[in-house]
């Protein structure tokens, strides 16, 4: 088989547009990756002659990808919708300590925040050779990327994965125009700073080897900036939103992906999506139902807004047996033991608001830690209240998608939103939702009283507006306006 030819778009995240399962039989299935990224980037990509790098992610994937030539999925016949992908099969050791020690246990932990600092992080020599495997995640991901791009080809890099991929593929290939977005929050200077001092200016410099570097929300294009400013000692020119380091300027973006309201209404109208909402209506009864959708993840604050829900039932006992809590809150990370304890946290505090207050006829809280897609979608349209209370999101896609699925149903009424300050995603949808500090659970409190009593025509037109700004910029035009950014 001859070679393909060199690609003009190409686009790296860590999770591609597709995975492996090994059945019983040995036969490999493939099927659609999960999460925000893939669903939008794989609609995007669509038509655009796009490769797409990514990882394999476990054996399934690195047996599909060495029997693919030079790991092209496409062309060893395997349905990958459309795109074509190259998965890189990475030594699993080394994918596991760059993508659980790194980007999970160390990037993703400053930009949100996370750390209980009298006892974490501590940089030591096992961390060292930790980031000496996400070098050479990063530098597979770069030399994958250099050896796939036509000459003068645009890349798009993805996320906290792949921060040192601009820098590195420069290198390699300083033809090319590289593109980086971060979905994570971006950490103010000082706390970005507990990262040791080398590996800090690594990570900027990293991203600056872009020529275009976006985010969610213009609060985190600045964050980086200021980091970019008091780190690296760059030029930083906040009106005109560059950076200027080692004689090359990144221009710093701001897009704010949107949901895809048209995949969102399609899929929300299936069979199995009414299967499930007639389940949840008949759990429900005829009451009010507040729904929240996440991954079991640090950041999500789960535990809190199940301590809203409790105070509300203690302090508002109007509400008693007249409400019902949806809460799917997904397995994220269980390779990571924080992620298990926090999910048995959320476990342990749902129990106990049903043993407080479930009585024979109603049950307060329905919990489930297990995936399941159309039951999300069933959950949004019978959700008159959303519960979107993040310690700190980079965007939250949740908080757009359920204003636009609840609009569904004629005769619903829309969904009153309380949101978190600390999503990206306020920026945007703040002005129409109730706006809460998701470190105060008596503030949330009083949101979810305020939620459940808004006006029916209040909420409506909330709702709709909501709605509105949610699709403002969909994932195909947030693609193509990273690809635009690269022309100037």
């Amino acid at each position: 088989m001859s070679a393909p030819p060199p690609a003009g778009v190409l686009v790296a995240s860590n999770r591609g547009p597709v995975s492996f399962s090994l059945e019983d039989d040995g036969t490999l299935t493939v099927r659609r990756g999960g999460g925000g990224l893939v669903s939008g980037l794989s609609t995007a990509g669509q038509g655009t002659g796009a490769v797409w790098v990514c990882s394999a992610l476990g054996e399934p994937d690195r047996t599909a990808t060495r029997a693919a030539p030079s790991g092209r999925l496409d062309l060893a016949g395997h349905d990958t919708g459309g795109l074509a992908v190259r998965m890189l099969d990475i030594d699993p050791g080394t994918f596991a300590r760059a993508y659980n020690a790194i980007a999970n246990s160390t990037l993703w932990f400053v930009h949100h925040l996370l750390y209980d600092t009298p006892s974490k992080p501590v940089f030591d020599a096992r961390f060292r050779r930790e980031w000496a495997s996400y070098e050479a995640y990063n530098q597979a991901f770069a030399e994958a990327l250099a050896e796939e791009a036509a000459e003068g080809a645009k890349v798009v890099v993805q996320d906290y994965h792949l921060t040192l991929v601009p820098v590195l593929l420069r290198r390699l290939r300083p033809d090319l125009r590289i593109g980086h977005f971060a979905h994570t929050p971006w950490a103010p200077p000082d706390y970005f700073r507990l990262l040791p001092d080398d590996i800090a200016r690594y990570v900027l410099e990293g991203v600056l080897g872009a020529d275009h570097a976006g985010f969610h929300s213009r609060r985190w294009a600045l964050a980086f900036l200021d980091c970019c400013a008091d780190v690296l000692g760059a030029a930083v020119d906040r009106d005109a939103m560059t950076v200027t380091h080692a004689g090359h300027v990144t221009e710093i973006g701001v897009h704010a992906l949107g949901a895809d309201a048209e995949f969102l209404r399609e899929r929300a109208s299936r069979a199995d999506v009414d299967t499930r909402l007639a389940g949840l209506r008949e759990a429900v009864g005829d009451r009010r139902v507040i729904v929240r959708v996440d991954r079991t993840e640090l950041s999500k604050n789960i535990v809190r807004g199940l301590l809203a829900y409790r105070e509300l039932l203690r302090t508002r006992p109007e509400w008693l047996g007249r409400v019902v809590h949806v809460a799917f809150a997904y397995p994220s990370r269980h390779d990571l033991p924080e992620y298990r304890e926090y999910t048995a946290a959320v476990q342990r505090v749902a129990k106990e608001i049903d043993d407080e207050f479930g009585t024979g006829d109603w049950q307060p809280l329905i919990l489930h830690v297990n995936d399941d897609f159309p039951r999300s979608l069933a959950a949004y349209r019978l959700a008159d209240v959303a519960l979107v209370n993040p310690i700190r999101d980079g965007m939250n896609l949740v908080a757009k998608e359920v204003p636009v699925v609840s609009l569904l149903d004629e005769g619903h009424g829309g969904c009153a939103l309380v949101l978190s300050r600390e999503a990206g995603a306020c920026e945007e949808l703040g002005e129409d939702a109730i706006v809460i500090n998701p470190f105060d659970v008596s503030q949330t409190t009083e949101a979810l009283h305020e939620a459940l009593t808004m006006d029916t025509t209040d909420r409506l037109q909330r709702t709709k507006r909501l709605a509105a700004a949610a699709v403002a910029l969909n994932p195909q035009q947030w693609f193509l306006e990273q690809l635009d950014a690269l022309d100037a």
